[in-house]
């Protein structure tokens, strides 16, 4: 059984990130979605949420499992049984950075490849970060994300707001 892990932050889960997992789930037999705690980044939505949220998006695809991870990626992709990593690419700017990544993670598990998949066209401006922002103004992010996850990337950026104006900060 061929397995394959496409690893993210995914704060939230975006239709280009979706577009990927629907490619990606038909090149393996069992796509696994790890959903990663990044210390460099303080994300909208706990690991939790954001596992829960790409489950609810994902639901219909009987290959796809999705599970939260800590670590390096080519230890939890040994401890799934994992030979192939999924990377998806926007642009050319993320090329040079997912090759490095790429080249580190196979020096580090020479029993791991990485395959890179270039995000359709549509999706190719389309970020986490951008729907963020969108959203903590209350802009329409209906065409950037799934619609069964609108509701609760408002809902989170109307509670983060609220933080920032009770703590001071806006």
């Amino acid at each position: 059984m061929r397995i394959g892990i496409y690893p993210g932050s995914f704060d939230p889960v975006t239709q280009g990130h979706l577009d990927i997992i629907l490619r990606a789930s038909k090149l393996v037999d069992k796509l696994i979605i790890g959903v990663l705690i990044n210390g460099a980044k303080k994300p909208m939505f706990s690991m939790e949420e954001r596992v829960e949220l790409i489950r609810r998006v994902t639901k219909d695809l009987p290959n796809v499992e999705v599970e939260g991870f800590d670590g390096l990626l080519v230890d939890f992709a040994q401890q799934k049984g994992a030979s192939v990593l999924v990377r998806g690419l926007r642009a050319v700017t993320d090329f040079e950075y997912e090759l490095q990544i790429a080249q580190t993670n196979h020096k580090l598990n020479p029993l791991v490849d990485t395959i890179f998949l270039t995000t359709s066209v549509e999706y190719s401006y389309v970020s986490s970060s951008i729907v963020r922002e969108i959203a903590s103004y209350g802009g329409d992010i209906s065409q950037f994300v799934p619609e069964s996850i609108v509701d609760d990337i408002y809902k989170k950026a109307g509670e983060d707001k609220s933080s920032a104006r009770i703590s001071g900060r806006n």
